[in-house]
């Protein structure tokens, strides 16, 4: 994204207002958005509690700009299912919040939706498209009774477009009557079956449909607030169900008493259980039980005991009801949004809203202190890096400058900042509301000091790669104990989920916040598996690896290690934690003792298979296409496009065969299941101007940094806006472009690595 100026490109079509505008798009044949993270699963787990689907409809439309700090959602490993939601009739979920979604292995779904003058075209979306240009219609009439016709043509154009935008279905809101009552019904819950085997088909079995709790069998709308006899054809027919958030206590049991009062010898479409049941919460209130938002716990405390699962509407409250305030900025928004998500801090305290009235015959409704979101459900890892590396520098995907490295090669001005959901990564799901730390060693060496204090911090003011890192911070009063000069303590950070028997290859990238500290640091980085009582044991061989590279820049340091578990292959998925093991030697004990780091980068990924060709990621030319417009387009208004390869190392084992019937191979061969060729999470763009009558001389590291790709949704394409450059283009005769790529390991290129193409202006 061109993150330095004013003007930006939408990615294509990002809704449709209407099914005849869907036509239009299918007309058009265009690729997959190759950018956007394909969805892989998160390993399967035994626990057996509700999930949380939560659906976003932000301020109506989604109006926000990128050229500024926007609300973003960052506690993804308790979702399981997320909803882009607004009111146009097919929402398409933007390119990085799908891959944000992915990242943690969370499905994205988009929204088809009728409500007001929707009729019309919710009976188009049963009967599909008919011909303009010739008169048509059946060749006999029939003699017997025929019900209304039934087209998979927008079962097929649906499931065609989640695949080309890479999403995982959708959430149906049929808001709008249906006059024809149990006939278009009827048939609609057939369509709905079409759907989902479409998706399932096109872009596999995790494919979702999840029907929201609004018409009901005779065509009328009529919220339910429950499932019940009136929408059961609906539910049959989708993977899944979103009841309406106005229900009363009791109908969370009356759903589950629904249920399993089904007959379980019929063949129903889909096989279900409570946990495709998602009952429905308002985080603005609007009738919720708990009036939403920090009393949203009241509501769940209804949902999550009784087995069902629970849907958020409308998250973005916590930034909509506070961001008129006189004080408001980025980071009082996100203490507000870590409270409701992850829970409070020692002094802290939450508003509770009003509670509603009773209902008549309502009994009162008992509940206790606040209890945070994240309490009531699973924590889940991402994807194992084998299938997904896991990479984050604790973006929530905003920040107020860009960093490179450790240089910072932008700034917005003052006050200005930058969204940008593509580059969002995890903020590290084991630090919030704080992190917590237990004493490094074997069970026989207990310190008789007591634990030090530890706190964790999103800071926008400081980064190594993208635009922000997270600052863990130690505290200790002063002990007067032998054991008190030396403490040593296991700080975890991101879970992760491990296959036994595979060597991974995990590192970090991390600097000393505070060089005054009264202590001497050593830090090193560890992993350890997660036991169900949230305690941690030592599974893993763990080897470190020298990190070849020159000194860092800005006193940031890097850290790496080889790991492997010891458990039989045939185990299933280990959920362990990768964190920082930090050695703490006080010069006076007696002394508190108050220190932070800043950790700017982790990264989990297979360690290099000995088999696999030694290589190095390279970008191997770019070009540059001007805009087609009318003569007053700007020059440099244009495309930059590239391409990614790979260069090997020298090798001679060639040399060394005996001849034609030597079974060794020449040379290491990558085994098919395997992975090796480079893969890119996003490319830097550069600019540089040469004035006139001088030599094109490149000097990269002189280039002016102006954005990045991904916001388009595209891999290796970069919309260049002449508005944007940021130097003045009088007498400038040539224009270098730079890309330079960072590897979903993140590595960023080297600039011999990288690649350079010249724009003459005319």
């Amino acid at each position: 994204m061109p993150l330095t100026g004013r003007t930006f490109q939408n990615p294509d079509g990002q809704y449709f207002k209407s099914l005849e505008e869907l036509d239009s798009w299918a007309e058009t044949p265009r690729e997959d958005l190759s950018t956007v993270l394909k969805y892989h699963p998160r390993p399967a787990s035994s626990n057996s509690s509700g999930k949380l689907m939560v659906c976003h409809d932000y301020k109506g439309g989604y109006n926000e700009s990128p050229f500024s700090l926007g609300y973003t959602f960052n506690f993804w490993s308790v979702v399981d299912i997320f909803i882009y939601f607004s009111h146009h009739r097919i929402t398409i979920p933007p390119p990085g919040w799908i891959t944000a979604a992915h990242r943690h292995g969370v499905k994205m779904l988009g929204t088809l939706i009728f409500e007001g003058d929707g009729e019309n075209d919710c009976l188009r979306l049963l009967v599909g498209r008919l011909p303009k240009s010739h008169k048509t219609g059946p060749a006999r009439q029939p003699s017997n009774f025929r019900s209304l016709p039934l087209s998979a043509h927008y079962a097929r154009i649906l499931a065609d477009l989640a695949h080309q935008r890479g999403f995982d279905g959708y959430l149906l809101n049929f808001e709008c009557p249906l006059r024809g009552g149990m006939e278009q019904t009827r048939a609609v819950a057939a369509w709905i079956t079409i759907l989902v085997d479409e998706l399932k088909r096109k872009i596999g079995s995790h494919a979702e449909v999840t029907w929201y709790d609004s018409v009901v069998v005779t065509g009328q709308l009529a919220w339910q607030d429950r499932l019940n006899s009136f929408n059961l054809p609906f539910f049959l027919s989708s993977t899944s169900f979103f009841t309406n958030y106005t229900w009363p206590p009791s109908y969370t049991s009356k759903t589950v008493e629904f249920f399993r009062s089904l007959d379980r010898s019929a063949a129903y479409v889909l096989p279900k259980t409570e946990r495709d049941i998602y009952v429905g919460i308002d985080v603005f209130g609007r009738g919720s039980h708990g009036g939403g938002g920090f009393g949203v716990y009241k509501a769940l405390q209804h949902i999550v005991p009784v087995g069902l699962s629970t849907a958020f509407f409308a998250p973005g409250w916590s930034w909509e009801s506070t961001q008129d305030g006189s004080d408001f900025t980025w980071e009082l928004w996100f203490a507000h949004e870590r409270r409701l998500w992850a829970g409070t801090l020692a002094g802290e305290s939450v508003t509770l809203p009003e509670p509603a009235p009773n209902r008549p015959g309502e009994p009162p409704c008992t509940h206790g202190p606040f209890e945070c979101v994240t309490s009531f459900f699973a924590h889940t890892p991402p994807p194992d890096p084998r299938v997904v590396p896991l990479h984050t520098t604790f973006c929530p995907g905003v920040g107020r400058a860009w960093w490179v490295d450790g240089v910072k090669v932008f700034e917005r001005p003052e006050g200005g900042g930058w969204t940008d959901i593509d580059k969002q990564t995890s903020i590290g799901d084991l630090v919030w509301p704080k992190p917590t730390l237990s004493w490094e060693g074997s069970s026989d060496d207990v310190h008789a000091a007591a634990l030090p204090a530890a706190t964790s911090e999103i800071t926008l003011g400081e980064a190594w790669n993208g635009g922000s890192c997270l600052r863990l911070g130690i505290s200790a009063a002063g002990e007067d104990g032998e054991d008190a000069a030396f403490r040593c303590v296991w700080l975890p950070v991101q879970s992760v989920s491990i296959t036994p028997s595979r060597s991974y290859e995990a590192t970090a990238v991390y600097k000393l916040d505070q060089e005054d500290s009264n202590v001497d640091l050593d830090v090193a980085l560890s992993v350890k598996a997660m036991t169900s009582l949230g305690a941690y044991s030592d599974a893993f061989d763990i080897v470190p690896q020298a990190v070849m590279s020159d000194a860092l820049p800005n006193g940031w340091m890097k850290l790496c290690v080889q790991f492997e578990s010891s458990a039989p292959h045939s185990a299933s998925a280990i959920n362990a934690a990768l964190g920082l093991v930090i050695s703490i030697v006080a010069e006076e004990p007696s002394e508190a003792l108050k220190f932070s780091l800043l950790l700017g980068q982790l990264n989990a990924y297979p360690a290099p298979s000995p088999t696999a060709p030694i290589h190095a990621p390279m970008i191997l030319w770019a070009d540059f296409n001007a805009t087609a417009g009318t003569p007053n387009t700007p020059p440099l208004d244009g495309t930059l496009t590239w391409e990614v390869a790979a260069t090997f190392a020298a090798h001679s084992n060639i040399l060394t065969l005996t001849g034609a019937e030597d079974p060794a191979s020449a040379w290491p061969v990558a085994p098919s299941a395997e992975s090796w060729f480079p893969r890119f999470l996003y490319f830097n763009i550069y600019a540089q101007p040469h004035n006139a009558g001088a030599a094109v001389v490149q000097k990269p590291e002189e280039a002016v940094w102006i954005g990045t790709s991904g916001y388009e949704g595209q891999e290796r394409v970069f919309g260049v806006r002449q508005a944007n450059i940021p130097f003045d283009l009088n007498e400038v005769k040539v224009v270098s472009f730079y890309v330079q790529g960072v590897t979903d390991r993140g590595e960023v290129l080297r600039w011999d690595q990288s690649v350079v193409v010249d724009v003459v202006l005319s």
